[in-house]
């Protein structure tokens, strides 16, 4: 009588190697054939057969002088385990994809400026090329990235080039240049250029307290001494765009953010400024210790694929 054969646990275990024997022996019919084709001995395979038969407790095959046929309880038997074979596989090839890359998270973080400008077409090629990484892109202050990345609660960071204390590794991005956007029956509007406190003679729409350009025409406005006035404040450059084509007031933009915008009934002037050509600068905690999914993200981000993809 055939009896089961129980691991210290108590729980019966399967042995993939036997499952796979087990199916062969199945489909060729003859233990010779399976033997040559997976170089094994033969006396090898019948014994782990004969042990399968003993851990399940029930006849699995019938051996005869002309081959070996399946039991009913054998073909069943096979059935399910060629699924799970198959699931084994499944499971392998999972693996290998996040240890290469292919599958995994990232998790980047963008300033208001990379997230509406940069960012899209190249999470967009990155996607079409990774199908199987998930992406988290946040939008965030640029000095709350950097603190963000150096805390690893993000893999990537893209902000806007400012003094910083945080442990982090930073490499250079992208340089964009600040634009001021008026309404076209603006009394600026007939100028190529203008300096920064030219515009504080008028009305502004200004992005939301504690971004890195509301920042910085405070404190220009400061060194000038006079006031920044504003009256309207959004929390994106596509808000204060439509507000300026309303005639709300005029805006300092970033020339990627006027991209592709249908503004009608306005003119973008120079900024004549030293601070309004600025850099875009990339962060990671340690380039050699991102995840694989990460690093894939990091040498797209950087490559020349990459920086062909300008808005």
């Amino acid at each position: 009588m055939l009896r089961s054969v129980k691991g210290e646990t108590g729980a019966m275990t399967l042995d993939p190697t036997s499952l796979k024997l087990f199916v062969q022996v199945v489909d060729h019919g003859t233990i010779a054939e399976v033997a040559d084709r997976e170089h094994l001995a033969a006396a090898g395979i019948s014994r782990r057969l004969r042990d399968l038969e003993q851990m399940l407790g029930t006849e699995l095959l019938v051996r005869t002088n002309r081959g070996i046929t399946p039991t009913a309880a054998g073909a069943a038997f096979a059935v399910s385990a060629r699924q799970v074979l198959d699931d084994l596989a499944d499971l392998t090839r999972r693996m290998r994809d996040f240890s290469s890359g292919a599958r995994g998270l990232v998790r980047l973080l963008a300033n208001i400026s990379a997230v509406s400008t940069f960012v899209p077409p190249l999470v967009a090629s990155f996607a079409a090329r990774y199908p199987g990484v998930r992406l988290q892109v946040l939008e965030q202050d640029s000095l709350a990235i950097t603190e963000a990345v150096a805390e690893n609660r993000a893999d990537i960071g893209l902000f806007t080039s400012l003094p910083y204390h945080a442990d982090i590794e930073v490499y250079p991005f992208r340089r964009d240049e600040l634009k001021v956007l008026v309404p076209e029956r603006h009394p600026l509007a007939a100028r190529d250029s203008v300096g920064f406190a030219e515009t504080l003679d008028h009305e502004h729409v200004v992005l939301r307290t504690g971004t890195h350009l509301r920042l910085q025409m405070l404190t220009a406005a400061g060194q000038a001494g006079r006031t920044l006035r504003h009256q309207i404040e959004v929390a994106s450059y596509d808000a204060l765009c439509r507000m300026v084509e309303c005639g709300l007031g005029i805006g300092v933009v970033p020339a990627g953010n006027l991209v592709g915008y249908a503004l009608t009934g306005t003119r973008t002037l120079a900024l004549d400024e030293p601070w309004a050509s600025r850099d875009l600068s990339l962060c990671v905690r340690r380039a050699e210790a991102l995840p694989p999914a990460a690093r894939l993200m990091f040498e797209h981000l950087l490559s020349d694929e990459g920086r062909a993809l300008q808005p």
